[in-house]
């Protein structure tokens, strides 16, 4: 099963684990809003494409701008700026190889001060026949 990091933390939500609040947005137009329903004042959007190292990934198209699949905006406006940027774009990661990845959606979540950032999946190990939880 493939899914979104918005998909995931909605279902960690429904389960009673905190997550930070976050927008779904398929369209430029509706970033700014979005970004305006969260507290703010600092927001991260992020490209949601089904391949890992999106931060450190680079956009096939110049309009994409300089930065990767996450970013960090201080304002509504530039949250939306970057979903411009972002949707429709062409993200290249190490886990996509050089065709990379289209992002038709990104997730605009309410930044947070990081003091530990922890990483798990759930995976199928087909050779063992077995789930693998991978924590790093």
């Amino acid at each position: 099963m493939n899914i979104h990091e918005y998909q995931a933390k909605r279902l960690l939500k429904d389960y009673g684990a905190p997550v930070a609040e976050g927008r779904a947005i398929y369209k430029a137009s509706e970033a700014e809003s979005a970004a305006k329903e969260l507290p703010g004042p600092l927001y991260v959007v992020k490209a949601q494409i089904h391949a890992g190292g999106r931060g450190k990934g680079k956009f096939k198209e110049a309009a994409a701008g300089e930065g990767g699949g996450v970013r960090l905006a201080k304002s509504p406006g530039e949250a939306a700026e970057f979903a411009r940027q972002m949707l429709g774009a062409t993200l290249v990661t190490k886990q996509t190889g050089e065709e990379g990845k289209r992002v038709n959606r990104v997730y605009i979540e309410d930044g947070s001060d990081i003091e530990t950032e922890l990483y798990l999946s759930a995976l199928v190990d087909r050779g063992a026949g077995r789930i693998a939880f991978i924590a790093s």
